[in-house]
């Protein structure tokens, strides 16, 4: 062969000598089949839903464009505006008690007019199509049903109104646009919030109008005419294209977490990949030989086995592509109810592409070093090479850079966060140069220092730095395995502290809303009477809309705002007020002084530090609120830290009574029983006493925020497994591949008269001792990797059980001694002369 040979003979020299299993090929196959399975599966289910959400955004909005205001119906002027766009359905939503009989449940009450929906269609869980409900009906949730223990046909209060169940909800169409409510739904004809005297000035309720547009109209020019049609009516927008904004931003959030998962487990599986295709290499060592002593230039051996290890690449990626459109159903019904998913099989070509790329790239990021290491040494080099180990290849390098930035580049352009992804590769390159720099410290560190006396401890302290050590490939191997245990237990042991410590520590026992002003006495008396022990803090309640801010004689007003400042989401529509002569409780003033009581000079107002940073907001500059269609405006008299954590009364702005107590307003209030105080006999005697309020009880609450973190931590333990079984392949990957390379040295030791017992002493005293090192690196890395995900991600509180993450790192040191062990057996078996007659 004195040219190089063309593709089709290289391919039929690699084919004849690729085993149809892909022997020795199998951790290659592993690694690329966790990875590009959990990147397809991830691609494939968030695209899916995210067409849904933009496919079905008219159904899952109920209209093209849905206008809402607090407290108050819009006014005629408005109301004609909208009907000048096409057919309009209006409605109330607001929290409200249901009663029947002894049971009583908090629920979100839905009224709606003849003409809903305007899209999609109500279906009872019979399966039968439903109207809207006439006067005096309702349709219940079936947990609404369960609550009150009545079926239907049976009669129920809300307020002051009786009304009769016609039937149990199946399908609500607009549900996911409706947002977060404390309690089941209860739909209702539009007139029954005002019967049930619901409505009263000062009450807390939402006023929602959908259109359904007559002309083919952009809703977003559409939403911009009437913002400037009615600069300063307080009035949120939604878009059919933004439906469901809180599930949008929850399905982009999970879906870069999700991948960010999925591209480490395929960095970490790229390790795996490097091994397997050094293991493979090494034991064709023999064939590559014999190719160059018959001419094979160094160009024919890349290629041959570039094709090889290619094949093998394309196969694995092609099952693990299979298996994320597979398991996409089960993902699909775990979904189903909380976001619009399809549970049936769900094809995103762009996805599979996206997952398959990542797949090749990094098996040709991690397998160009070993190839092009066997492609470069003459015959005898290779024949030697148990004896004499090939030295690095320096033309490797640009093709690991080059792939580097191939997969730099494809998650640039294809992720929802791109300085987000970029940063995670980063982070994943320098801890990969750290594991490096680790793997060549452990190596100078065992070659300085001093010679046990013990024999056994002098071969495993020589077997970390010798020629040809795998030390590197183990460092990294556990590293990695090590940090995935104390990630997965850090994250899941934080998410039970928040769950078990942090939340039911600070939760009063109830929460009423809408006590009438009049009524905060009565009230505190039936409180005090039923438990004198109890504790009672209300707060007046409003709603208002920041219209504009900063210095008086230049403020700037919001509906002049392109786009919102980051982190001043307060200025998006209404949100709550009040009015206090103290500081509130939990609030800790950090900047200016707070107003006298009885304060009656200037309007003051105080504001939530992060909130006033975010707008630049100074001591002494003014805010413009508008309530009810009132434009009142107050100084900046201090600024405030809030404590978001406890379930108490939280206020972005505060104000001195003197500024807002004259608008129409009711009053919340929490309520502290003494420990074990019952709480069925109180709760039915505010709802006799107060109609038309709503009393939650929190253990409820706590109970749906407990699921809910629990399907957290469930799903991040899902996610983070794949990771963690990429770990573990590459871990035992680099042990086995440790073990082919020491079984010559096994021999020697057989030969020369060591005895099984000692082999295997030296065996676990080497993995002993990097164990020993990485399961503190591992804690460190580990722990702050999860620190980042909870305090960053789920912004929670960072709780760990350091006794649960320290016990599951000693149980990941087990399962690497154990594994040791066991891969060191075969080491025993092998036969002297056929292993030094290899050489």
């Amino acid at each position: 062969m004195s040219q190089t040979i063309p593709w089709g003979t290289a391919w039929r020299i690699a084919r004849r000598d690729l085993n149809a299993r892909f022997k020795g090929l199998r951790l290659l196959l592993v690694c690329l089949f966790l990875g590009t399975g959990a990147l397809a599966a991830i691609g494939t289910l968030t695209g899916a839903i995210e067409n849904e959400l933009e496919n079905r955004g008219q159904e899952l909005l109920g209209g093209d464009l849905e206008v809402e205001v607090w407290q108050r119906d819009l006014l005629d002027t408005e109301k004609a505006a909208l009907a000048e766009l096409g057919e309009v359905s209006g409605g109330t939503r607001l929290q409200a008690m249901a009663s029947a009989g002894d049971n009583a449940a908090p629920v979100g009450l839905k009224a709606v007019d003849g003409k809903w929906p305007l899209y999609g269609t109500l279906t009872l869980a019979d399966g039968s199509e439903a109207a809207a409900p006439g006067p005096g009906d309702a349709l219940l949730a079936q947990g609404a049903m369960d609550r009150l223990d009545i079926a239907v046909g049976d009669t129920f209060r809300i307020g002051d109104a009786e009304l009769v169940a016609t039937g149990v909800i199946g399908t609500e169409p607009d549900k996911l646009s409706e947002g977060f409510q404390l309690g089941p739904t209860i739909l209702v004809s539009e007139d029954t919030p005002a019967r049930a005297g619901l409505l009263a000035p000062g009450a807390m309720y939402q006023s929602k109008y959908r259109v359904a547009f007559d002309s083919n109209r952009s809703p977003e020019d559409v939403q911009e005419e009437l913002e400037e049609q009615f600069p300063d009516a307080g009035f949120d927008f939604r878009t059919r294209d933004r439906a469901a904004p809180s599930a949008d931003r929850f399905v982009s959030r999970m879906g870069e977490f999700l991948t960010l998962v999925g591209l480490a487990a395929l960095v970490i599986a790229g390790i795996g990949i490097g091994g397997g295709v050094s293991s493979y290499l090494e034991a064709r060592r023999r064939s590559i030989a014999t190719l160059k002593v018959l001419g094979a230039s160094s160009s024919d051996i890349a290629r041959i086995y570039a094709l090889q290890i290619g094949a093998a690449a394309l196969a694995g990626s092609v099952v693990g592509l299979a298996a994320g459109v597979l398991v996409t159903p089960m993902l699909g019904a775990a979904l189903e109810g909380l976001l619009p998913v399809d549970t049936g099989f769900v094809f995103k070509p762009g996805a599979l592409l996206i997952a398959a790329a990542y797949g090749l790239l990094v098996a040709l990021v991690f397998a160009a070093t070993p190839i092009l290491r066997a492609r470069r040494f003459p015959a005898m080099a290779l024949m030697r090479a148990r004896v004499v180990p090939l030295s690095r290849d320096g033309r490797a390098l640009s093709w690991v850079i080059g792939g580097m930035l191939g997969i730099i580049a494809l998650a640039l352009l294809t992720a929802r966060q791109p300085i987000l992804s970029g940063l995670f590769l980063l982070g994943a390159m320098v801890v990969l140069g750290l594991l490096a720099l680790l793997g060549w410290g452990i190596r100078k560190l065992a070659e300085k220092a001093p010679r046990p006396s013990n024999p056994l401890i002098r071969n495993a302290l020589a077997n970390l730095h010798r020629p040809g050590s795998s030390t590197g490939a183990l460092v990294t191997a556990l590293g990695f395995g090590l940090s995935a245990f104390v990630l997965l237990a850090a994250i899941q042991s934080s998410i039970n502290g928040n769950i078990d410590q942090r939340v039911p520590q600070q939760a009063p026992d109830y929460i009423a809303l809408d006590v009438p002003l009049d009524g905060v006495s009565r009230f505190e008396e039936l409180v005090k009477a039923d438990q004198p022990e109890s504790e009672i803090q209300t707060v007046p309640a409003l709603r208002g809309a920041i219209l504009a801010y900063g210095p008086a004689d230049n403020m700037t007003r919001v509906s002049d705002l392109e786009e919102l400042p980051d982190g001043a989401w307060p200025l998006r529509g209404e949100r709550g007020l009040t009015y206090s002569d103290d500081v509130p409780v939990g609030n800790v003033l950090t900047e200016g002084e707070w107003w006298d009581a009885d304060h009656s000079g200037a309007p003051l107002v105080s504001v939530d530090e992060e909130f006033a940073a975010a707008i630049d907001l100074k001591i002494g500059d003014k805010i413009t609120v508008g309530i009810l269609g009132v434009e009142k405006s107050a100084q900046v008299a201090n600024f405030r830290r809030l404590d978001w954590e406890n379930m108490g009364f939280n206020y972005v702005l505060v104000f001195s009574p003197n500024a807002i107590a004259d608008a129409p307003h009711n009053i919340a209030a929490t309520i502290d029983l003494p420990d074990g105080a019952p709480t069925g006999p109180l709760l039915r005697q505010l709802i006799r006493e107060f109609p038309s309020s709503s009393v939650i009880e929190i253990g409820q609450v706590l109970s749906e925020a407990r699921v809910i973190l629990s399907q957290v931590g469930v799903a991040t333990f899902a996610a983070a497994s794949v990771a963690v079984l990429a770990g573990l392949a590459v871990l035992i990957g680099a042990i086995a591949a440790a073990r082919a390379a020491r079984t010559y040295d096994t021999v020697v030791m057989r030969v020369l008269g060591a005895s099984r017992r000692q082999v295997l002493v030296m065996q676990l005293a080497e993995y002993g001792i990097l164990a020993a090192i990485l399961a503190v690196v591992a804690l460190g890395l580990g722990s702050g990797l999860a620190w980042l995900v909870i305090t960053q991600l789920f912004e929670f509180d960072w709780l760990p059980n350091w006794y649960e993450v320290l016990a599951v790192l000693a149980g990941g040191l087990g399962f690497v001694l154990v594994f040791a062990l066991a891969g060191s057996l075969p080491l025993l078996r092998a036969k002297p002369a056929q292993a030094l007659r290899e050489l």
